[in-house]
């Protein structure tokens, strides 16, 4: 992958604007933005949804053996997917990418909830994560191509808003749907929620994509596209020896880390993992920040219901303020105001980070209120939503026109290997101190689980928060 130098970058070149003091939601970019947005809405809601009606699904299907298997094939296959949409999203433009990805999730969806066993369902979680990944590579590429600078600080707060409502309701509703439907219709209601933005979004992209013809063209590149699969087949290796946790799981996570280790080398930016200025330590960073929020974050219910004794619907509510909170950082950072502040934002969000997971972790003390958890994540919500949103728009400044897609992809991919790699080191730290198998989290009865084991799993989370702020001030580049 060709990136853009750390010391020295051509700008993306800013569109033509009919209305230079207009916003996101102007003539020019109204439509643009209510699909994109849109897009994103009903993904996040899918996301949501899907976490409630799954244990059911593969209790119905004869599948809890698979459970796991339904989150790890959409995440492996999306690591593929992330590379190819990259490459072809900087070969040919976003449109086409991002109008298949929404096809073959849309078809992924259909598979899952018509599938007469689990290995079916297993499949139709693979094919959603194939068309979710050329999905949001595009959705970035299009915002660096269709938006002036100036605007996509917004348009990045638009997308962490659009998860607000559905973390609210999604679970809501996908259990009103399981209890009286049937878990099925999780999954059939939502390709029909697609046509809306395809038909609100679909003119504007085209004429975005007349106004700013794209100049590299030709094939895909071989060895990425190689690399690509040997590190999502790496990452479902690795994923597998964790849920193992015996001797014999060393020898398909040995096998893992072989595929995936050079994979990564080769697919992130030069320096990525040394955290060589400006790019490099960009991407580092996206998955440093969601590796540590969100390992720690998977363990809260299961704290809240284990060591609380709340109902699982309480203890998921715990969450909730951090949804609320994540989108008013985004939008904070979106302020014109705010663009001077642009490394003290990222660094203030990893310390926001580390104050929330410490104050969860309180929850741990019997004498500590059990509120203090939801109080905490807010402040973690909202460091979260000033570190990725500044870590997006970044992204978009550091890299050339022709490799937007590329560093997008690599970008998404930092952020899903930063958070299964820490939340299988998690897993495998709760288990080993005598929490118990992070594959049993739904259905963990009171009292089971170990505080200590609690405590390490937030212990380490704080610690990569930590070097992140640390990491902060190398996304500058060299003047």
């Amino acid at each position: 992958m060709t990136t853009a130098s750390p010391t020295s970058v051509d700008p993306v070149p800013i569109p033509l604007d009919d209305d230079p003091g207009g916003g996101v939601l102007g003539g020019r970019y109204r439509a643009l933005t209510l699909g994109i947005v849109s897009v994103v809405l009903v993904i996040a809601f899918e996301a949501t949804a899907v976490n409630t009606a799954m244990p059911t699904a593969a209790r119905q299907l004869d599948g809890v053996s698979l459970y796991a298997f339904a989150f790890s094939g959409y995440f492996t296959s999306t690591l593929f997917a992330l590379v190819v949409s990259g490459q072809w999203c900087d070969r040919r433009g976003p449109l086409q990418p991002l109008f298949t990805g929404i096809a073959v999730f849309g078809v992924g969806l259909v598979v899952a909830g018509t599938a007469p066993g689990m290995w079916v369902f297993v499949a139709g979680r693979s094919i959603q994560g194939l068309g979710g990944g050329l999905v949001i590579v595009a959705l970035y590429v299009v915002v660096g191509r269709a938006y002036p600078e100036r605007l996509r600080p917004s348009v990045f707060a638009a997308f962490s808003s659009a998860w607000v409502l559905p973390s609210i309701v999604g679970p809501l509703v996908a259990g009103a749907v399981t209890q009286h439907l049937g878990w099925r219709w999780v999954f059939l209601a939502v390709p029909v929620l697609i046509l809306l933005p395809l038909a609100v979004m679909g003119p504007a992209l085209a004429r975005s994509e007349r106004e700013h013809p794209v100049a590299k063209g030709g094939g895909f590149d071989r060895r990425r596209t190689r690399l690509a699969a040997a590190a999502a087949v790496g990452a479902g290796l690795v994923q597998y020896a964790g849920q193992r946790l015996d001797p014999i799981g060393l020898i398909p996570g040995a096998a893992g880390a072989a595929l995936l280790v050079p994979a990564v080398l080769g697919l992130l930016p030069a320096g990525t993992l040394r955290a060589v200025r400006g790019l490099p330590a960009v991407i580092l960073l996206r998955g440093v920040s969601a590796g540590a929020f969100f390992s720690a974050e998977v363990f809260i219910p299961l704290m809240m219901t284990s060591q609380r004794g709340l109902s699982p619907t309480l203890a998921g509510l715990t969450l909730t303020s951090g949804g609320l909170t994540w989108a008013l950082g985004s939008w904070l950072q979106g302020r014109p105001a705010a663009e001077r502040f642009r490394v003290p934002m990222i660094r203030g969000g990893f310390v926001l980070t580390v104050v929330a997971i410490g104050g969860a972790a309180l929850v741990l003390v019997p004498a500590v209120p059990a509120w203090v958890a939801a109080v905490a994540w807010g402040v973690g919500g909202l460091g979260m939503g000033l570190t990725i949103a500044s870590v997006s728009v970044l992204m978009m400044k550091l890299s050339r026109p022709e490799d937007a897609g590329a560093n997008s992809a690599a970008l998404q991919m930092s952020d899903a290997l930063g958070n299964v790699l820490l939340t299988g080191l998690a897993g495998v730290l709760f288990a080993a101190l005598g929490g118990g198998s992070v594959a049993a989290l739904h259905d963990t009865a009171e009292g089971a689980g170990s505080p200590g084991a609690f405590a390490v799993v937030f212990l380490t989370s704080i610690g990569v928060s930590l070097l992140g702020a640390l990491l902060s001030g190398r996304v500058r580049t060299r003047t």
